[in-house]
């Protein structure tokens, strides 16, 4: 006599291997945290930013959408949001292909690449602050290496930081330095996971090492270039810890991203209020970005 096969549905085979026991164990903690630190904040400043408020006490002088308006002529602000532009342009267009050549030439497993890798790696370990103290001192025309460079030349000191046309090429550079080695592991990762047969076969095939590159390598690198572009834009968004130490801002606010300009007009000036407002514009930037660039650059990775 055969015995009768029960099939489980999902939600029985997910219970029976313990898998909603973890999720009802873990989720709860994280939605928790989620909701204190992230959506609670999120609507107290979307109530703020309709307030003149100075954060101390009960907001209480209500102005409705000026601060949004007031936000919309300032051209402090259109400085702003041109900078981030040229930050995201910096990241996309510098930063990722100069990521991706150096993981091409240094990708392979020996202590030589490795050797390289640290290298190219430790500017993103250091902090953003400690970054922007250490950049702000080489470009110093009185005391740092440039100061030295032009003492040897016998020329003026330069003050590229104080300069209006080059102080913010100098952030982008910085930037630049700073973030390619995050995105040259990224690049590492998926270049060491693509099967050397493929590789070999097109080599046998009679391809040149820049064919193999362009013709095998990159298609299979679409995921990582993805994530990569991902990870510098949001990035370029939030930029702020090293414009502080390099320039604050200055000179005459020209170098201002959307988050220091938040802190600078907002917070320092004690207009809660009005910070929070650049603030929700903020926010909508990034998660409109986020859901236009799943769309779109990542439609391939939905599962």
């Amino acid at each position: 006599m055969s015995e009768t096969v029960v099939k489980k549905t999902p939600f029985q085979k997910a219970l029976s291997d313990g898998r909603v026991a973890t999720v009802f164990l873990f989720l709860p903690p994280a939605l928790l945290l989620f909701t204190f630190f992230v959506v609670l904040p999120l609507f107290d400043a979307a109530g703020y930013a309709g307030y003149k408020w100075s954060g101390y006490g009960e907001p209480t002088d209500w102005v409705g959408l000026r601060n949004f308006s007031i936000l919309a002529q300032h051209s402090v602000f259109h400085q702003s949001l041109l900078n981030t532009a040229k930050v995201i342009a910096a990241s996309c267009l510098l930063q990722m292909p100069l990521a991706l050549g150096l993981a091409l030439l240094i990708y392979r497993k020996n202590w030589i690449n490795t050797a390289f890798r640290l290298v190219f790696f430790v500017p993103y370990i250091l902090a953003e602050v400690a970054t922007g103290l250490i950049w702000s001192f080489v470009f110093d025309g009185n005391y740092g290496i440039a100061a030295k460079v032009s003492e040897t030349l016998g020329t003026e000191p330069i003050f590229l930081l104080s300069d209006r046309q080059w102080a913010f090429v100098v952030i982008m550079f910085v930037v630049v330095w700073k973030f390619f080695g995050f995105h040259m592991m990224i690049f590492l990762a998926a270049l060491q996971g693509i099967p050397e047969d493929l590789t070999e076969a097109a080599r046998m095939d009679g391809a040149r090492p820049g064919q193999i590159a362009w013709h095998v390598k990159l298609p299979l690198l679409k995921p990582a270039i993805a994530v990569s572009g991902f990870f510098a834009i949001i990035g370029s968004l939030q930029l702020f810890d090293l414009i502080i130490p390099l320039t604050n801002g200055g000179p005459s606010n020209t170098t201002h991203t959307i988050v220091s300009y938040l802190y600078t007009f907002g917070l320092t000036r004690l207009r809660v209020g009005f910070g929070s407002a650049v603030g929700i514009v903020l926010f909508v930037l990034c998660v409109g970005f986020a859901i236009l660039y799943r769309g779109t650059a990542m439609r391939g990775e939905k599962s």
